[in-house]
């Protein structure tokens, strides 16, 4: 072990910096309501540009791809032109996309302009906000700035609800046109973050790592989140094109991972070649950042089983409203804002282990009431108890998550790492969509068949056009419109329905089920987590494992305006 020592900026009891973390969670919050609002825009871009179905699901996945496939590189583009800088490239990036998107004059300049934009420039600032924390906050002041940030993600829960009023009463040029204008203040708002340190020496930009890992993870991401729409093996219509006659999804996401697992030796020459690289060697030989990166992909994993399942379910068979689908972000919200804030706050030397362990098994536990609310094409009050206990757990890990990683590793490779563990959220969501969206899938149409084949009132005739159909998560009446031409007798179509009703839920409660066993696996990694916290007195004091390729370095402020 290796001890290295950073100096507190004036020698004594740091004070904790205000105004820096609220520029940091504004720039987090900004990338989630440029997501809400393209949520809130889907009809308004039918009418006044002609979208298609295909158009919208296109502008929601090119923002995820860049993001996802460029994460990496904009941390380590941050280590090397100065976070601040970096910082302030993405948040322009943004402003940029996002008034781009609010003068589009149809949706192939709105995604290939302003998607684009908005999806690069978060590749930059949102490393940047995890990049500069180590360098502004030190000891409990990490922690709680960490904290805040993890905070962030509840506090975005508010924004589905004010960009609405403004989609609502502006349309969606108005609205993209706000957050132009929000964008453009987090830039200014920058130049007000303190000087920080960064590595005296030159360093060289990676460019085969970074071009092997943004194809890698574009393919591999691609391929898991297309799986529920494209299909596993056997194509579904919706397949652009097969490989060999089966999905294109799983080849993808196999040749992507074959990419990234490929970059890891070449990362490892790199670094050794040039003291920095896209992917440090601190992060695959310190478990404890392994630890993090898990706690990262899980919370997302979440979120991943909240879009293709609970918001769905949600709407699609009980019929919730716009607004009650708003005040259930803010149910999940608020308690991960109070959770990921309230902790490092409260409890500011709490042992993270327990902590994130603690955060997993209550995510878990989240799914039991979810489970027992479903009740035919209803749900009771026990689903709004599960997402706040969903919620809750959220924000426990996330309290922790970022802090793990920084406490494992040297100050440049903790500032860098926000990349990774940016990238990690997509990947989790991204697993989130592809494990349960197959359970919820496959799980409909296996439950629906058998359910036929044992009712005594369903004729083979009308169980073999059933079969023939793409039934997929939906309510009573659109599975009825869906049979509407099948010839068959009332009380087979009751029957129908009803089969329908309880493989919805037979299949929803298996994905529930899925998903709390993949959250509880996480808690095998938490072994890992082994440093606690950084001895301070006057200086920081890190005890970090030494890796073959990390480089010593001395730290000169950084007076980059």
């Amino acid at each position: 072990m290796a001890k290295t020592k950073a100096a507190h900026p004036e020698g004594g009891v740091e004070k904790f910096l205000v105004l820096p973390i609220i520029v940091l969670i504004l720039a987090q919050m900004g990338t989630s309501g440029d997501n809400g609002a393209l949520g809130l825009a889907n009809q308004q871009l039918v009418d006044v540009l002609g979208a298609t179905t295909p158009d919208i699901q296109l502008a929601n996945m090119v923002y995820s791809l860049m993001a996802g496939a460029f994460m990496v590189a904009g941390g380590l583009v941050g280590t090397i032109i100065g976070w601040r800088t970096n910082f302030r490239l993405g948040a322009a990036l943004c402003a940029a996309g996002e008034l781009v998107m609010a003068l589009s004059p149809n949706m192939t300049i709105f995604i290939w302009g302003g998607r684009i934009l908005v999806g690069f420039g978060a590749s930059f600032m949102i490393p940047s906000v995890l990049g500069l924390i180590p360098f502004i906050y030190h000891g409990k002041n990490r922690v709680l700035a960490f904290g805040c940030i993890g905070a962030a993600s509840g506090l975005s829960a508010f924004l589905p609800l004010i960009l609405g009023i403004v989609m609502q009463f502006g349309g969606f040029r108005v609205t993209f046109g706000v957050l132009a204008v929000y964008f453009a203040l987090v830039l200014l708002l920058s130049f007000k973050l303190p000087a920080i340190e960064k590595p005296a020496e030159k360093l060289k930009f990676d460019g085969l790592g970074t071009g092997i890992a943004a194809v890698g993870l574009f393919l591999f991401l691609v391929g898991l989140s297309r799986i529920s729409a494209w299909g596993l093996i056997e194509p579904f219509a919706a397949c652009p094109f097969t490989i060999f006659g089966i999905s294109p999804a799983l080849p993808m996401a196999a040749l992507g991972l074959l990419l990234i697992v490929a970059l890891v030796p070449i990362e490892k020459r790199v670094e050794q070649k040039n003291g920095i690289a896209l992917l440090p060697q601190s992060f695959l030989k310190t478990p404890q950042v392994r630890a993090g990166l898990v706690a990262s992909a899980i919370t997302f994993f979440f979120m991943g089983v909240q879009a293709i399942l609970l918001s769905p379910y949600l709407q699609l068979v009980a019929g919730w409203s716009p607004v009650l689908m708003g005040v259930m972000a803010l149910a999940v919200g608020i308690p991960t804002f109070i959770f990921a804030f309230g902790i490092p706050k409260i409890a500011p030397n709490a042992n993270p282990r327990r902590v994130i362990q603690i955060g997993y098994i209550v995510m878990a536990a989240a799914f039991v009431p979810m489970g027992l609310s479903l009740h035919g094409s209803e749900v009771t009050a026990l689903m709004w108890l599960g997402l706040a206990i969903a919620g809750s757990g959220a924000g426990i890990v996330s309290s922790h998550t970022n802090n793990i990683v920084a406490l494992a590793v040297n100050e440049r490779d903790a500032s860098q790492s926000g990349g990774i563990q940016t990238t990690m959220r997509n990947v989790g969501q991204a697993i989130g969509v592809a494990a349960i969206g197959a359970v919820l899938l496959f799980g409909i149409t296996a439950n629906i068949n058998n359910a036929m084949a044992e009712s005594p009132v369903i004729t083979p005739e009308v169980q073999q056009a059933v079969a023939e159909r793409n039934i997929t998560l939906m309510g009573d009446a659109q599975f009825e419109q869906t049979i509407a031409d099948i010839p068959m007798d009332d009380a087979q179509r009751a029957e129908l329905v009803q089969l329908n009703s309880d493989a919805r839920i037979q299949s929803t409660i298996t994905s529930y089920v899925v998903a709390a066993v993949l959250i509880l696996l996480g808690l095998l990694s938490t072994r890992w987590i082994t440093i606690f916290k950084k001895d301070e007195d006057g200086t920081e004091e890190a005890v970090v494992p030494e890796t073959a390729g990390e480089q010593p370095f001395e730290p000169v402020v950084d007076r980059e305006m």
